[in-house]
């Protein structure tokens, strides 16, 4: 299918699926993953179809290829919400088979290993998607050389300067005292062997990128640094981990605080391994690694272990991690994420740490990543718990909630109902979880005082013009300017992107415009399009005013009858083209001339007719006729005939009466449509 197709490289195109799937073949991975591998860019690149590559391969290998075009068409790189939203839907592609990320990781670290043949800002593009996205994600599922290498590959093109003088200082550290990797590993192995202990022992220096991001973080220079080298002790059986270790910590000095026993509490991607850093050969630190074969298999695999095969045969490791938890062990509490950039941001940190383990008082285990404060451990049980936080005891002591927890500590979390989380907060804590949890309730706290100063300011903008702010007047102006409800509206108030002028101009514009001393004698308004010495009346079965769209009806010895371009009555002259003239009106402003009905549901209760007469005059309009259409012992139904100026004046009039507390409907009321519709 690639035949013909060629690579930037100038390689044929091929290679690249092939050299993908050795990878994989590399990590004793299943035939179905290493198939997906070599078809993943058929279906994308080349004529292939879905139904062929069912037919051919069955439906579990086309479910991959599936997967992992679909993961080719996310553009990850892209700006940062339609980033955030991508990575979204990467994580929903892993959650239907996690083998999807595996080739997908496999066919980055081939392109990045490949990618000097693209253009310098393709590359930078890349390299920067490779070191926030898929390198992070390589370590999360335990494939640690993968992630050094994708790392050291971007970290050349995005920063070659800080590279290359990280090697330029090992090599200067090598000419001074020598190649100590081979002396230290010997060292290591006599030490073993007295203690009679078999085990394979491997040394080597640590990845410039590490070195680097260890110098950030710990702001030192290379010099200071302590574990530039790291050594694995290999061995058969879990005691010989033990016995191994005491080894090593009885003939050098173990370093405080850097003791790590991620045997008997594993990583979420099933990594076991004893860390540990002690004082060597010259006083060298070296951080020494000890495990044995199956659980260096998973370190090396990591989630892909579980899907490992040996001399064709399924190994069942006992190490590997069923991918569906791990999954949701990354995910786990990012749903409160309010947003796709807050979830990005939450999933990477998650993905960036290593963790600590601490209890609570009954015991139960808390994972948190390194760093993590009391704040996090409180969110990390309930987000109501981390909320009412007002201190913490670690191991029985009073500490700051902002003291970063250690592996082993018990911690007990001091509440306070009343209490409410505080902005300084945000800068505390570390986990995903906490941070979205902080910022909600920041935002509901902020959004509360705006609530609250919203409501005085309509208060105070309404008694002003002799009203009141009441819930059914603030439900009408939201529904007006389209907002979701009242609390919207009082909230826009209290921020100070809408003024209280603004409520009244929504509400009662014809107050607003008396107040401003507007000219009620404008321009009259007009209609133009009639004929030489003919004469318009609007129809009385829509009484169109200005501002609509109208056509003109002629009828025999009765001039022109205007009508409304929807008025139900224009049916009946579908068939007479001749008789129809296009109008529209001209001019602004005029007088209240122009007659309407509206229709007012009503409270039955004393006072309320009046009020709604004089709210309609003090919108400017005058009231022809009152008609009672419908009396009920609570309420009753109303024809008011009124003049008004033109459309937005009656859209005025109507605002101003739904506003009414006492008023349960108020709508237009044309004589033929609402015959109909009743």
């Amino acid at each position: 299918m690639h035949d013909g197709q060629m690579r930037a490289s100038g390689d044929p195109y091929f290679s690249h699926p092939v050299t993908v799937a050795m990878l994989l073949a590399e990590q004793r991975l299943d035939d179905a993953t290493i198939i997906t591998a070599l078809l993943h860019d058929t279906v994308e690149d080349t004529g292939a179809t879905q139904a062929e590559i069912v037919h051919r391969f069955g439906d579990e290998v086309a479910q991959l290829v599936d997967g992992v075009t679909k993961l080719n068409n996310l553009e990850l790189s892209s700006v940062a919400d339609a980033q955030a939203e991508n990575f979204r839907k990467l994580l929903m592609a892993m959650s239907k088979d996690l083998r999807v990320l595996l080739v997908k990781l496999a066919d980055r670290l081939h392109n990045m290993r490949t990618i000097r043949f693209l253009n310098a800002e393709k590359q930078r593009r890349k390299a920067r998607e490779t070191m926030d996205i898929f390198a992070p994600l390589a370590g999360r599922m335990g494939m640690q050389w993968m992630r050094d290498e994708l790392e050291d590959i971007a970290f050349r093109i995005l920063n070659p300067e800080a590279r290359a003088s990280i090697i330029r200082r090992f090599l200067t550290l090598r000419n001074e005292s020598g190649d100590v990797i081979p002396k230290i590993t010997e060292d290591i192995r006599i030490v073993l062997e007295a203690a009679g202990v078999e085990a394979e022992v491997f040394g080597r220096e640590k990845k410039p990128y590490s070195i680097w991001r260890k110098m950030q973080e710990k702001k030192e220079g290379f010099s200071r640094l302590s574990d530039i080298y790291g050594f694995r002790i290999i061995t058969r059986t879990l005691p010989d981990c033990y016995t191994a270790l005491g080894a090593v910590h009885q003939r050098w000095t173990a370093v405080p605080g850097r003791f790590k026993d991620y045997i008997s509490q594993p990583k979420s991607n099933g990594y076991r391994s004893i860390h540990t850093t002690v004082s060597g050969r010259d006083g060298k630190r070296v951080e020494i690694q000890i495990r044995t074969r199956e659980m260096h298999a998973v370190a090396e695999t990591g989630v892909a272990a579980h899907w490992s095969y040996k001399d064709g045969e399924r190994f069942e490791n006992p190490f590997a991690v069923d991918p569906f938890l791990w999954l949701r062990s990354l995910t786990d509490g990012l749903d409160d994420a309010e947003d796709s950039s807050d979830f990005l941001e939450h999933v990477k940190l998650e993905m960036f740490t290593d963790q600590v383990f601490c209890f609570t008082p009954k015991g139960d285990v808390v994972k948190l990543p390194r760093g993590a404060t009391p704040i996090d451990f409180a969110y990390a049980i309930h987000t109501r718990i981390g909320n009412s936080t007002v201190g913490a005891k670690v191991d029985g002591r009073r500490v700051p909630l902002w003291t970063k927890l250690r592996n082993g500590q018990s911690v007990t979390i001091i509440r306070a109902d009343g209490q409410r989380p505080q902005p300084s907060w945000e800068e505390m804590v570390v986990t995903g979880r906490a941070k979205a949890a902080i910022r909600r309730a920041l935002r509901d706290e902020k959004r509360a005082t705006q609530i609250r100063l919203g409501r005085e300011i309509a208060r105070v903008a309404l008694a002003r013009i002799g009203k009141k702010a009441t819930d059914k007047a603030l439900a009408t102006a939201a529904s007006r300017l389209a907002l979701e409800d009242e609390d919207d509206l009082l909230a826009r108030l209290g921020a100070a992107e809408m003024t209280g002028r603004d409520l009244v101009a929504t509400l009662y514009p014809e107050l607003l415009r008396d107040a401003d001393g507007a000219d009620a004698d404008a321009d009259e308004q007009t209609v133009i399009g009639l004929g030489s010495g003919q004469e318009a009346r609007p129809a009385p079965c829509c009484m169109p005013v200005p501002g609509e769209r109208i056509v003109g009806i002629t009828e025999r010895g009765k001039g022109v009858t205007i009508h409304a371009i929807d008025c139900a009555k224009l049916a009946a002259y579908e068939d007479q083209p001749d008789r129809w003239l296009d109008l529209r009106w001209t001019g602004s402003g005029g007088r209240a001339e122009h007659e309407t009905q509206i229709e007012v549901t009503m409270a039955n209760d004393a006072g309320v007719l009046g009020r709604i007469c004089t709210l309609i005059g003090e919108q400017r309009a005058n009231i022809t006729d009152i008609a009672f259409t419908d009396r009920k012992p609570d309420f009753y139904r109303t024809l008011i005939d009124i003049e008004v100026r033109d459309i937005e004046h009656l859209t005025n009039v109507l605002t101003a009466i739904d506003a009414d507390q006492d008023v349960a409907g108020v709508r237009r009321y044309r004589p033929v449509q609402n015959a109909a519709e009743e």
